[in-house]
């Protein structure tokens, strides 16, 4: 199957297929329309971690390694991933994570929420996950190359790596009184 768009084709993903049937929300759905409705390389990188996904449930092993990848300054805050199996699905080889300490509250504007969407689709996959186990919003699929600028676009926008590695953890921030019961202050308020 080609893409219409890129003309490269598509990877059968047939077990993957099988995952968006049911009644609940399906991933794979949301990595399919990243791959069928991004921007021409996010497409790529999502055709390729397709072709990965389905690769793994097949051999039932994860071809993802480690390494070390990080911005100036730095020690954590960059969850590398490697692919052993590069030559197969060359766009996805690089699929590093940037966890990104989110603002106080969970207090997003939709201003901003578009701006990172655009950050993120300039130099990652598109694919964004807010918020992942350690509260950090996830910024999923990245070269190594890309992985400084993301940041560097990121930082411009106030925001700074969470934790990953060996340092400290994302620091947390209660939601508010709307949320919470221990909430001594207006914090909705506060971050408008």
């Amino acid at each position: 199957m080609k893409d219409d768009q890129t003309g490269t084709s598509k990877h059968e993903t047939p077990m993957l297929d099988e995952l968006e049937g049911g009644k609940w929300p399906s991933f794979v759905t949301g990595l399919k329309r990243l791959r069928d409705e991004g921007t021409d390389s996010n497409r790529a990188i999502m055709n390729d971690l397709l072709g990965q996904l389905e690769h793994s449930y097949e051999e039932k092993l994860g071809f993802w390694k480690g390494g070390a990848i990080s911005v100036l300054g730095y020690g954590g805050g960059v969850i590398p991933r490697f692919s052993e199996v590069a030559s197969k699905f060359p766009a996805s080889k690089e699929f590093h994570t940037l966890r990104v300490m989110p603002p106080a509250g969970y207090h997003y504007t939709t201003d901003l929420l578009r701006s990172m969407a655009d950050i993120w689709e300039e130099h990652g996959s598109g694919l964004i996950a807010f918020h992942g186990q350690s509260g950090d919003i996830m910024f999923q699929g990245c070269a190594s190359d890309k992985v400084q600028p993301a940041f560097d676009a990121l930082n411009e926008l106030g925001f700074d790596l969470g934790g990953a590695g060996p340092a400290l953890r994302t620091a947390m921030s209660c939601v508010g009184h709307a949320r919470c019961e221990q909430s001594c202050y207006d914090e909705v308020r506060a971050h408008r």
